[in-house]
């Protein structure tokens, strides 16, 4: 998929047209909630706002409050499924970056035990 697919082939806005299910866990007027169909961990959630933004490169300055929000809602839908020792957030972007899906979306990633390391840290 392009990183500047129309929004119409998006499959993050599909979900939020109802057009593909997912386990909502989270819902207003400007954000998602849902679980991950391949979780990393007991809790993997991702949080999507509901404005197509393929990337990060493209949001905007009028983009702040809905990033904001979601940003401010992160700690709450952890702690509601079950990550209340602390959780890891991923927001990947572009290619190189990992981004599978073009729509801003952040991962919510927890459990009962430590995640392990961030990254593999390459050898100089």
């Amino acid at each position: 998929m392009s990183d500047r697919e129309p929004a119409a082939n998006c499959l993050f806005c599909r979900i939020v047209r109802g057009e593909i299910p997912a386990q909502k866990v989270y819902e207003d007027d400007e954000v998602l909630a849902f679980r991950d169909i391949r979780p990393a961990a007991p809790v993997h959630v991702l949080v999507i706002p509901k404005l197509h933004i393929a990337t990060l490169y493209d949001a905007a300055p009028e983009h702040a409050p809905v990033l904001g929000r979601m940003l401010a809602l992160l700690g709450r839908i952890a702690r509601e499924q079950g990550a209340t020792d602390g959780f890891r957030t991923i927001a990947n972007t572009g290619r190189v970056g990992g981004q599978e899906v073009y729509h801003v979306h952040i991962h919510v990633i927890g459990g009962p035990r430590p995640l392990g390391p961030m990254i593999v840290r390459q050898q100089a």
